[in-house]
C-alpha cells in the first residue's frame, strides 16, 4: 500500500494518466466472446442470454457485438432463433487481438508501440527502455492467452466446489 502523501502527489501530478487501464468495453468484449465460446452448442446464442449470464446491460452488449461483428470475430444469424456465434475456433483468438480491437494499442506510454509518437528526447532517453520492456511483457502475456485457454480456465473453475 502506498502512503497517503504519495497517492495525493500522484493524483495531483498524474491526473488522466490511466492508459494502462483496460476499459469496460474491452473487459466486456472479452467476457462476451468467452460466453459465446463456453456456451457454444452449434446454435446461435442470443445477446439476451449473454447479458443475463454476464450481468451486463443488453444495450451495452449491442454496441460491443456490432464492433465484433464488423471485425469478423462473430457471425450474426438473423431470425427468431437467431443470435451470435464465434466466427472461428476459440483457439484462433488471443486476448491481445480482442483488447487491441477495443482498446487500440496497448503500449503503456505514447513513445512506444505501433501508434508511437516520435519523441524528440527518445534518442537520449534512458527510461524508454523501461517502457519498451513493459510493452513487450504486456504484449507477450495477452498474445499468449487464447479464448480456448479462458474456456479451459472457466471449466476448471466450474469444476471446483466448496465444502
Amino acid at each position: 500500500m502506498m502512503p497517503d502523501w504519495f497517492m495525493k502527489l500522484w493524483r495531483k501530478n498524474y491526473r488522466g494518466f490511466d492508459k494502462m487501464k483496460i476499459s469496460t468495453k474491452g473487459r466486456y468484449a472479452l467476457r462476451l466472446l468467452l460466453d459465446l465460446a463456453v456456451y457454444n452448442t452449434g446454435e446461435p446464442i442470443s445477446l439476451k442470454d449473454v447479458a443475463r449470464r454476464q450481468q451486463i446491460s443488453e444495450k451495452y452488449l449491442e454496441q460491443i457485438i456490432s464492433l465484433l461483428n464488423k471485425a469478423g470475430f462473430v457471425r450474426s444469424i438473423r431470425g427468431a432463433q437467431g443470435g451470435y456465434m464465434l466466427a472461428k475456433a476459440p483457439s484462433e483468438y488471443t486476448v491481445g487481438m480482442i483488447l487491441r480491437l477495443t482498446e487500440g494499442d496497448l503500449a503503456p506510454v505514447n513513445c512506444v508501440g505501433k501508434e508511437g509518437m516520435e519523441c524528440e528526447r527518445r534518442e537520449g532517453c534512458v527510461t524508454v527502455r523501461v517502457w519498451e520492456k513493459l510493452n513487450d511483457a504486456v504484449n507477450q502475456v495477452v498474445d499468449g492467452i487464447t479464448l480456448a485457454d479462458l474456456v479451459e480456465w472457466h471449466q476448471e473453475k466450474s469444476d471446483q466446489y466448496i465444502i
